[in-house]
């Protein structure tokens, strides 16, 4: 599964440009702003899964954020990213991996998920999932999730989704995270298409 996923993912950034794919922001303003609410300092250690080619971890560097590592099973995502920050980005972890089957050696302050486990539509990956993030956290630790909502899109990318709403995420994770903060989002696609977002904000016991 993990070899199939990996091919699907290293096509589309083969073949599509970082900036006309559905889920490409020009500033990742959601999370930019409850990064800001949350008052974390700079010195906390983030992990952005499926973070690919995503500016989020340019605009951390720039915000003076030290300890930062972006996690992607499709390593052209990661090209794209490497690229565009140049010589910073030697001070950024780049991990290629699929989080299902990836096994942390460290834990983190921050998880942050912009739209990875809504295509995990089979529960025994959703329990690896659970996983990894149990492994990668500590109490205290915070998880800042983002999935398409109950109205949003059934598919992306040409794969099927699991559509949450704030209720359904607090269900999923409610083993060893507390909801703290959720709020939807209506992302504009490049096309000028419209998705609605369900973002959660959960601290770990």
């Amino acid at each position: 599964m993990t070899d199939a996923k990996r091919e699907h993912w290293d096509e589309v950034y083969r073949t599509k440009a970082a900036d006309s794919v559905s889920w490409y922001q020009q500033t990742p303003g959601p999370s930019l702003h409850v990064l800001d609410e949350l008052q974390l300092p700079a010195s906390a250690s983030l992990i952005d899964v499926g973070g690919g080619a995503s500016s989020l971890v340019d605009r951390l560097v720039e915000r003076g954020w030290s300890d930062l590592t972006v996690l992607d099973i499709a390593a052209p995502a990661l090209d794209v990213a490497k690229a565009r920050l140049g010589d910073e980005a030697v001070r950024i972890t780049w991990l290629v991996a699929d989080v299902t089957a990836w096994k942390p050696d460290r834990r983190y302050d921050v998880w942050h998920d912009r739209a990875v486990f809504h295509f995990l539509t089979d529960p025994g990956r959703r329990l690896a999932y659970r996983h990894a993030l149990e492994t990668g956290t500590e109490p205290g630790s915070i998880m800042i999730i983002a999935t398409f909502a109950p109205d949003g899109p059934e598919r992306c990318s040409g794969l099927p989704v699991q559509r949450y709403d704030a209720a359904a995420l607090a269900t999923e994770f409610s083993s060893a995270f507390a909801l703290e903060r959720e709020w939807r989002e209506e992302h504009t696609t490049p096309g000028g298409g419209r998705q609605s977002f369900q973002w959660c904000v959960f601290r770990r016991r």
